[in-house]
């Protein structure tokens, strides 16, 4: 019986290991884009955001509920991740 546990132990933690990982679109922290980046940020949110769905308000969401947000949706929308980085930027840069 322990020799089944253990190969059964075994097999699940190479299954386990062999698994893709969950990706992220991309890392996003403070705003690091410029001004020219950020006015790309709103284009490419209006456009590719708004190409399936009616567009969010940007001060709907604080800038921790936006990160999991475009985390989610960037890879739907197919954004680089400059792009990524440039959308959330101008989300968080308008102004309540």
């Amino acid at each position: 019986m322990k020799k089944i546990s253990a190969a059964a132990l075994f097999t699940c933690l190479l299954l386990a290991s062999c698994t893709p990982k969950a990706s992220t679109a991309g890392p996003i922290g403070p705003a690091v884009s410029t001004a020219e980046q950020i006015a790309q940020g709103k284009t490419i949110f209006e456009n590719a955001c708004g190409r399936c769905h009616k567009l969010p308000e940007p001060t709907a969401h604080t800038s921790v509920q936006w990160v999991g947000i475009m985390n989610s949706m960037a890879p739907k929308a197919k954004l680089t991740d400059e792009q990524h980085q440039w959308v959330y930027d101008y989300i968080v840069s308008v102004k309540r």
